[in-house]
This record gives structure tokens, sequence and C-alpha cells, in this order.
């Protein structure tokens, strides 16, 4: 992916005081659910439908995410298959009032475009 300069973020949100672990830091299962979300939007709109989530690459915390960070998720397609798409996903937590940002985690998510009956179906043709 490119500097966060030059795109925009799929998701932004602010964490809340729920999502703090017992380390004052967010946590993780809450940062995967925040990435799904915005693979899934990217993920559904490349099916033109609904789409379910089936698998995730290589996901790493890089850095804690902070209770005051301003987290801004990035997706973009990385690959399509019959029936899947891969979605590249990462994640910068902003602070300092918007003075820094730290790449907190990244992850390749896939999904697979859902007919009526919830069973996968081939990708339309763009």
């Amino acid at each position: 992916m490119t500097a966060t300069a030059a795109r925009d973020p799929i998701l932004r949100v602010v964490p809340g005081p729920e999502d703090i672990n017992s380390n004052g830091h967010i946590f993780g299962g809450w940062v995967l659910g925040q990435m799904d979300i915005a693979g899934g939007i990217v993920a559904a709109r490349q099916a033109d439908g609904p789409v379910a989530t089936v698998a995730i690459d290589a996901m790493h915390f890089i850095a804690p995410i902070l209770r005051s960070d301003l987290i801004s998720i990035y997706a973009a397609i990385e690959r399509l298959g019959r029936t899947s798409i891969a979605v590249r996903i990462e994640v910068i937590a902003t602070r300092d009032r918007g003075k820094s940002e730290v790449k907190v985690t990244q992850a390749l998510f896939t999904f697979v475009a859902l007919d009526a009956d919830h069973r996968p179906k081939p990708l339309p043709h763009r």
C-alpha cells in the first residue's frame, strides 16, 4: 500500500472505554472486527452483493492501539478469484492530536461472494 496521505481510509473510528483491555490498550479482537468491517465494504462493492470472510492471513500486531488514538483502516483488493476476493488491510493510529501516525497492524482477508442461498457465487465481470 502507498502512503496514507495518497489514499482515503475505508473506515475511521475512535475506540471507546469498553474497548480497553487490562493493559490500557485496545482489545485485539476489536481491531480485528473493525478490519473485517472495512474489508467487507471493499469486497461487497467488488462482488456487487453480500460477502463472507473465509480467511485471515498473517496478522501481526506491530504496536498497541491507545484509547486516545484515531484509527484509520485502509483496504485494497490484492487479487480476485472465481468467487473470492483477497483484500489487503492496514491499520494506522493517529496520535498526539494528529502529529504522528503509527502502523499498528495489517493482514490479508479473503472474502467469498454469496448468492441468495448464502452459497459461493461467481464474481461479476467488470
